[in-house]
């Protein structure tokens, strides 16, 4: 096997790790068991799991974004936070280690968050703009589920729309 297809069989097995116990309750034997790889063969690449938690939440998120048309980025954008609310990885971070995602919303960003800002740079043609982009998707993004009742994730959605179209004009 090759180096890469050890790394996306890792990377796989981790996911798969994280889907059933969590981030918390995976170890890097588990997913060494889950990809048929021995646990020398992920550290090499991996010192330990919330390191290659990181690189899979990367690969995931990049996956979703590589997705997204971004010649119309407000639809894009929208597009992009309805499918990361949605994703399965997404959920369960959310729901069973929150506290993962906080270094990424107050510290540093993220390989993922990095990516997303060059295209939208790419596609704004303004850095300033592409920040604040991001930052209004990060919210509606982490943030809506808090204020479902009487509005739906549609409804947000809506908003968010309005709120690029207008901003983006």
């Amino acid at each position: 096997m090759t180096s890469n297809r050890h790394n996306e069989a890792v990377l796989d097995a981790a996911r798969d790790c994280v889907l059933a116990y969590g981030v918390r309750r995976t170890t890097l034997t588990d997913v060494a068991r889950r990809a048929g790889v021995s646990r020398m063969t992920i550290y090499r690449h991996w010192p330990d799991v919330r390191t290659l938690v990181a690189d899979l939440m990367t690969r995931e998120w990049m996956r979703v974004v590589a997705e997204l048309d971004l010649s119309e980025p407000v639809g894009a954008v929208v597009e992009g936070v309805r499918r990361l609310r949605e994703h399965p990885l997404w959920r369960k971070i959310v729901d069973a280690d929150p506290e993962l995602l906080l270094p990424y919303l107050l510290n540093r960003r993220g390989a993922s968050q990095d990516a997303v800002l060059d295209m939208l740079e790419a596609a704004l043609g303004d850095p300033h703009r592409a920040r604040a982009v991001l930052l209004a998707a990060q919210s509606f993004l982490l943030s809506a589920p808090t204020m479902l009742g009487p509005a739906t994730l549609d409804d947000l959605d809506a908003e968010l729309t309005a709120m690029l179209e207008a901003y983006l004009g």
